[in-house]
């Protein structure tokens, strides 16, 4: 094994002649910014989904920005959310001039917690939404949350990045709250470069959200542009947004969502060949499992006590033996901005810092052959075996 040449990255996105053919045909169409392959992205994806319409977007963060937008959130509104996410989940709320509070992750977890969410919503005066992170692709627990949601009057809004395309019983999940958005970023199951994808149970939000993701105006520049009428008429209904996707990246999507359900049985297998390899290492706990994975991320937890070495030296080790890995996620609550906007300390939401402290995700993508995998595994076994601390076995 030779780290430097052989190094297996954390990610890496699966591209093909299909996606280069999109492409090209977009390019020599003449026509790159949104138009009709972004529509008809649009539609085979709320095909995929089970919903009658979907909307295009240039990243999962407009879209969660539009959704709040949609449903009027503004100053004097809370959005409950959990701080173990990436800080557009939060962020999004802060732009609209809202506040945010958080509830805590369960213990050994990742999403949100329901009990937490219950007493967070006991307490928080005028929350308007609750944003629950489907966070490496393991369904937050929408049975209770969205009743729970309902008792206090607030709209649910999936943050579904990391889910697509997670199937449960009662549906696709993003599909199950009163707004689910999904990200198409570089290292999810399916990828338009930068992108995402808006779905409502309520036409009248996305028929709001598809004007403001184009600066407000009131006809798409497909329909300005291809018109036979007056091409130059519009007009400008609300101070907007540049959250539109071009063709260009369309395309991509297009090819991509073609190959989702290949794409989730190569995660899932990854992820069994995983678990079947650490299973009896009693120094990692394996990731939490649920129905409808779509193992987004393979995040593994070092058990406490049992390793001389702490999480960040585990993970700089596997970098020296050639193996990328990263972290999901650091905790808003420890992050300056808003530790100092609510006066937050690191115990304040126990959970997720342990969880925190202890996770390392491994490289776990489509197209990762089995040469790879075993590469993984051969340098987590040997960073942790050589860590163990006598008398812990």
């Amino acid at each position: 094994m030779n780290p430097t040449t052989d190094f297996v990255p954390f990610a890496k996105p699966s591209l093909g002649a299909e996606e280069e053919a999109a492409v090209l045909e977009v390019m020599r169409s003449g026509w790159l910014t949104t138009g009709k392959v972004a529509l008809e992205f649009e539609k085979e994806f709320a095909s995929f989904a089970g919903v009658p319409r979907a909307l295009a977007v240039n990243s999962a963060t407009s879209g969660l920005h539009l959704a709040l937008e949609a449903l009027k959130i503004g100053p004097g509104d809370v959005v409950v959310t959990s701080p173990y996410t990436f800080t557009s989940t939060a962020a999004v709320a802060r732009h609209l001039g809202a506040e945010v509070a958080f509830c805590d992750v369960g213990k050994d977890g990742y999403d949100m917690d329901p009990s937490s969410l219950a007493d967070r919503l006991a307490t928080t005066r005028n929350c308007r939404a609750v944003m629950p992170v489907h966070v490496g692709g393991l369904p937050c627990d929408m049975d209770r949350i969205l009743p729970m949601a309902k008792k206090y009057g607030c709209a649910v809004v999936e943050d579904a990045a990391h889910s697509f395309p997670s199937r449960l019983p009662s549906g696709l999940a993003g599909t199950l709250g009163d707004v689910g958005v999904y990200s198409f970023y570089v290292t999810k199951t399916i990828t338009t470069g930068e992108g995402g994808m808006i779905v409502a149970k309520d036409d009248r939000l996305l028929s709001r959200m598809a004007t403001m993701r184009m600066h407000g105006i009131d006809r798409a520049v497909w329909d300005r542009y291809t018109s036979k009428g007056a091409s130059w008429k519009y007009g400008v209904i609300d101070a907007g947004f540049k959250y539109n996707l071009p063709d260009l990246l369309a395309a991509i999507g297009r090819a991509q969502l073609r190959k989702a359900d290949r794409f989730l049985a190569e995660r899932v297998a990854i992820a069994r060949a995983y678990d079947e390899a650490f299973a009896d290492r009693d120094y990692l706990a394996l990731p939490p499992r649920g129905a409808g994975h779509a193992w987004h991320l393979y995040a593994l937890r070092i058990v406490p006590g049992k390793l001389s070495i702490d999480r960040d030296a585990f993970i700089e080790r596997l970098a020296a033996l050639g193996v990328g890995s990263s972290v999901h996620f650091i905790p808003l609550h420890v992050m300056p901005y808003w530790s100092e906007r609510y006066a937050l300390k690191p115990g304040d939401f126990p959970n997720a810092l342990e969880t925190y402290e202890r996770t390392v995700s491994l490289p776990a993508f489509q197209g990762m052959t089995g040469a790879q995998v075993e590469r993984v595994v051969e340098a987590v076994v040997s960073v942790g075996d050589s860590a163990r601390m006598a008398g812990k076995r």
